[in-house]
């Protein structure tokens, strides 16, 4: 025989290639790539990540129904999903141009006959303006002392505006004379008449008593509308016009200040106001 294999060609495998599988090629996978799943990749979920979903985000809740449940009681409290309506129940029986009455369901807790009208909210109260254009029309009758607490414009401007509508028939475009006169003459009387008072006067006060007093002033104009009033006749009917208003006006004034036989003082400068006026019609 030939002589025996050793470490060279043909020699019994050992721990070199292609020898029993060990530690080298081939060998028993151990914790590496494809090994047997461990804590690691792949693994058991534990309470980390993938693990039972708690009550957290879009997880229901733990006891009672789930957001927008149709009723019950969620974890808030409160007896209704979100979005339910409580009165999907009853249907609405009313119509649009006849709204339920208050007390109904539906209807409004409030009445409209409850409410104020709409003109004493804005100051105009009809009945005082009546009262005061009677004491005007008769300066001879008793006045109360309370009639200018109301110190309202609304007939003032009214008196106005017809004097300016009647001169203006005449030919004559006098509202701003009428404004600018009527202002100057308020402002020279509220001055006079805080000297004169203890208690003193208001603005308004001034503007709604000499505002009133224009009304025969008015009449006046209606009347030189048909007639002339630069003769005779006209001259007469613009002095008893110019009195009549003097002494409305200074009577309201005393009444409402409580200026004690003091009546011809104030009426002197509220004749001198009313004459500029009467120049301004007949003129």
């Amino acid at each position: 025989g030939g002589p025996q294999p050793g470490a060279g060609y043909g020699a019994p495998p050992d721990a070199s290639y292609g020898a029993q599988p060990g530690a080298g090629y081939q060998a028993q996978p151990d914790a590496g790539y494809g090994a047997q799943p461990s804590a690691e990749y792949g693994a058991q979920p534990d309470p980390a990540y993938g693990a039972q979903p708690e009550v957290g985000y879009g997880v229901p809740p733990a006891s009672g129904p789930a957001y927008g449940a149709p009723t019950g009681q969620d974890q808030y409290g409160y007896t209704q999903s979100y979005g339910a309506y409580s009165n999907a129940s009853q249907p609405y029986t009313g119509s649009i141009m006849q709204p339920e009455q208050p007390g109904q369901p539906g209807g409004s807790t409030t009445s409209f006959e409850d409410e104020p009208p709409l003109l004493e909210e804005l100051g105009i109260n009809f009945d005082h303006i009546y009262q005061k254009t009677l004491s005007v029309l008769n300066p001879a009758q008793s006045t109360d002392s309370h009639i200018m607490d109301d110190t309202d414009l609304a007939g003032p401007l009214v008196f106005c505006i017809l004097l300016g509508g009647f001169l203006l028939l005449s030919g004559k475009v006098h509202f701003g004379y009428i404004y600018g006169v009527g202002l100057l003459g308020c402002l020279c009387m509220y001055a006079l008449l805080n000297l004169m008072s203890m208690t003193g006067v208001g603005a308004t006060t001034i503007i709604s008593v000499l505002g009133y007093c224009l009304l025969p002033m008015v009449f006046l104009a209606s009347i030189n509308v048909v007639i002339s009033l630069q003769g005779m006749l006209g001259i007469v009917l613009t002095g008893l016009v110019i009195l009549w208003c003097s002494i409305s006006s200074s009577k309201l004034f005393v009444t409402a200040l409580a200026l004690d036989h003091q009546q011809p003082l104030v009426a002197y400068p509220c004749a001198l106001l009313y004459g500029v006026f009467a120049l301004l019609t007949v003129f």
